[in-house]
């Protein structure tokens, strides 16, 4: 989240972060978090194989793994931040 927003003038001028609860967080809250930020692993079944689902915080699908922690490395190889979704 930009904490910083710049007046009429150009000069930089500190905004206040919204807090929210994570444990209850809205898919609105999510995507505000920012797309580029975060990205969530989803355990999914296709053609009857048991694989991981790679999510971008607005829910658009970005990637499919055979493996969980390969989707949580891939995130952090992208300077994202993995969270999980049971």
């Amino acid at each position: 989240m930009d904490t910083n927003a710049s007046n009429s003038e150009g000069v930089e001028v500190p905004q206040v972060a919204r807090a929210f609860d994570i444990r209850h967080i809205s898919a609105e809250q999510l995507a505000e978090l920012g797309v580029s930020r975060i990205a969530y692993v989803k355990p999914v079944e296709v053609d009857g194989k048991q694989g991981f689902a790679i999510h971008a915080a607005n829910g658009a699908p970005v990637a499919l793994t055979e493996d969980r922690d390969v989707a949580i490395a891939v995130i952090v190889q992208h300077e994202m931040l993995p969270a999980l979704v049971h």
